[in-house]
């Protein structure tokens, strides 16, 4: 992967003027910094990521291609503050960035395909600038069939997220939950948070995923302090087969999960549902259930 070039990098120091410098090295207490914990432009000085909850927009993803602003609209109307792109619908990158200004949205994040970790990363760094995300998030990968393999993706994520911090983005890995599959003695999930630094490589932990592979959200949380800084939130109606459903209808405990995600510094909560029967009252059902928690 080449390094970002001078044109890229001269337009990136212009759209990163008057940001926070990036984070140092791990704290006394060997918790990862996240990139922007402390950067004003995020505009977390309004307390818990549950006072500004988001949505994948994966979700409704059928009414964005219809209707990409009176979707956008709508969910503003709802009380959603954040968006997480999963694609951007043939719209160019100063499009979107003017729709969310217009509505009054912002984009921290945006899932981008595995693939793009080649000759095109550069480009992606640049869009993503211009739309104003904080974080690239890479939302699936095919999985290797050899632990070596598991590796090389480990070191793949740290070279290409040294080139996204270098641009002032953060990097994070979004996890389903063939990662939680045994393979050679390891779980390939462990193996990309032991070997991708701290310091470069954020996780995006959904949460259903992790539920549905058997495994504790809290135990990672405790485990790997400072590597989740963005949630994904959906529930499940319990196993064995573990329906998808709209956060409250299931058995996931998440006041206990997202209680516990915010004192180990959240920095933001999407929602998603993978396939919902009417997205838009699904995306209500959940935005009252985090309401509710927030009190």
């Amino acid at each position: 992967m080449s390094t970002l070039s001078r044109r890229t990098f001269l337009t990136v120091a212009a759209a990163l003027a008057g940001r926070a410098a990036a984070a140092g090295p791990l704290s006394a207490a060997g918790v990862a910094t996240h990139p922007f914990a402390s950067d004003s432009l995020l505009n977390l000085s309004s307390g818990s990521p549950l006072s500004r909850p988001g949505l994948q927009l994966y979700t409704v993803r059928k009414l964005m291609e219809r209707d990409f602003d009176g979707t956008l609209s709508t969910i503003a109307r709802i009380g959603y503050r954040e968006v997480e792109f999963a694609g951007y619908f043939g719209r160019p990158p100063a499009q979107v960035a003017a729709s969310l200004s217009r509505i009054g949205l912002s984009a921290p994040s945006s899932h981008i395909p595995y693939a793009m970790l080649g000759e095109g990363w550069e480009r992606t760094i640049e869009e993503c600038l211009a739309i104003g995300h904080r974080y690239i998030t890479i939302p699936w990968l095919p999985a290797p069939a050899t632990l070596d393999g598991w590796y090389e993706i480990a070191e793949r994520f740290n070279e290409a997220a040294r080139e996204a911090r270098l641009s002032g983005l953060g990097f994070a890995y979004h996890n389903h939950d063939f990662e939680f599959r045994p393979l050679e003695g390891k779980i390939p999930f462990d193996v990309l948070l032991e070997r991708t630094d701290p310091q470069l490589v954020s996780f995006e932990m959904d949460i259903y995923w992790l539920v549905r592979a058997g495994y504790d959200p809290l135990e990672y949380l405790a485990g790997f302090p400072g590597r989740f800084p963005l949630f994904h939130v959906k529930d499940s109606a319990g196993p064995p087969d573990h329906r998808m459903t709209d956060v409250g209808n299931g058995v996931i405990d998440f006041a206990t999960i997202l209680a516990s995600a915010t004192e180990a510094g959240a920095l933001h909560f999407f929602v998603e549902h993978d396939s919902p029967e009417e997205p838009m009252r699904s995306i209500r059902t959940s935005y009252a259930a985090l309401a509710a928690l927030r009190g």
